[in-house]
């Protein structure tokens, strides 16, 4: 384990992300004694619309939680808006956006946090406290409607680092991840494809950004379920 993380932290220094296959990933959080982990999953089914995202004629479901982290551990902060610049969001930046709070506050949200705060820390382990956010993420997609995981477009998000972790992908095709050098030149993709899959991001290297998800059979519901975590130096 020690070796896989030195590895990791070794791709981020020297690439600005990773790209983390599903079994690297369920070893690193022991996912197999993860006791919610069917609830924890099934909490995307309770996602409300992201009513700011539908002002501008797009369509996306989420929640949202912020919590801090020291050296006593991750604790869960009052609930408060996202809030993004538009040096970072030109399509939604400058307000405060409202989102129901993450219900799904358990072991293995618990676990991801705390996986990320050993993992992030490590590549700064200056930093004394953090701004962590949650976001539970739904991408829907329709016959004609394709879904758009990020449509801000290539993007920074204004913090530290970020984890993506793809947490359920069903009657989808396309959504491949895409890192972008700062001046614009293509890095890197992969495709988030199974339960577990995930990318590792130094936001203050690199942008990223997702290809918009079509369903594969347009009769069916489709949809991308993610979890982000960011984490920024307060």
């Amino acid at each position: 384990m020690t070796t896989a993380l030195a590895r990791l932290h070794d791709q981020l220094r020297q690439a600005g992300f990773a790209f983390v296959a599903a079994d690297a990933m369920r070893d690193l959080l022991d996912a197999a004694s993860l006791p919610d982990w069917p609830a924890f999953t099934a909490s995307w089914d309770a996602l409300a619309p992201d009513a700011y995202l539908a002002t501008v004629g797009r369509h996306r479901r989420r929640r949202h939680a912020v919590f801090s982290a020291d050296a006593q551990g991750v604790r869960r902060e009052a609930h408060q808006p996202h809030y993004q610049s538009k040096t970072y969001n030109a399509l939604q930046g400058d307000i405060e956006r409202w989102f129901e709070p993450i219900a799904a506050d358990g072991p293995s949200l618990r676990r991801i946090l705390d996986f990320c705060h050993g993992f992030f820390g490590g590549l700064a382990p200056q930093v004394d406290r953090w701004r962590v956010e949650a976001h539970q993420f739904r991408i829907e997609a329709r016959a004609g409607a394709a879904g758009e995981p990020t449509p801000e477009g290539v993007h920074r998000d204004g913090v530290d680092f970020v984890l993506v972790l793809l947490i359920d992908r069903s009657n989808i095709e396309r959504g491949t991840t895409t890192i972008h050098a700062t001046a614009g030149q293509l890095l890197g993709s992969f495709t988030l494809t199974h339960p577990f899959d995930a990318a590792l991001v130094d936001d203050a290297r690199v942008l990223h950004g997702v290809t918009p998800v079509t369903p594969l059979d347009p009769t069916r519901p489709a949809h991308r379920d993610v979890l982000v975590v960011t984490f920024r130096a307060a």
